[in-house]
């Protein structure tokens, strides 16, 4: 599966899509195939997080891994259909398989955050 263009990426497997001062936050493929199969997701606060700190975790057949906060921002909006089904992390990680969004003050935050190519050659 191919990630969409407008993706900025961590050395933690998530993908971050600005919208405006909005960024969705999902893993990637790569992370979802290593994985396997996804069983559960916790699911962030909402309400303000630092960069780097840990909000949630995705739990599968193989492990479970935590979630990172990519960027400082507040946490708006979960996933909640994520709850009822887990696996669209699977099958659909970078649309209907997002897991968060955040509201963030400086774009920059992203702009610093890798992007396709780099992302390929750490993964390879």
């Amino acid at each position: 599966m191919t990630a969409p263009d407008n993706c900025r990426y961590t050395p933690d497997h998530e993908w971050v899509r600005l919208d405006g001062d909005i960024v969705t936050i999902g893993i990637t493929d790569h992370a979802q195939d290593e994985l396997s199969d996804v069983v559960f997701v916790e699911l962030p606060d909402l309400g303000d997080v630092d960069k780097a700190s840990p909000v949630g975790v995705v739990e599968s057949v193989k492990a479970a891994s935590d979630i990172y906060a990519p960027l400082a921002g507040e946490v708006v909006e979960v996933n909640l259909d994520l709850v009822a089904d887990p696996s669209m992390v699977n099958s659909d990680p970078y649309d209907g398989g997002w897991i968060f969004k955040m509201k963030i003050d400086d774009t920059s935050q992203y702009e610093a955050l890798m992007d396709a190519s780099s992302y390929t050659g750490i993964v390879r």
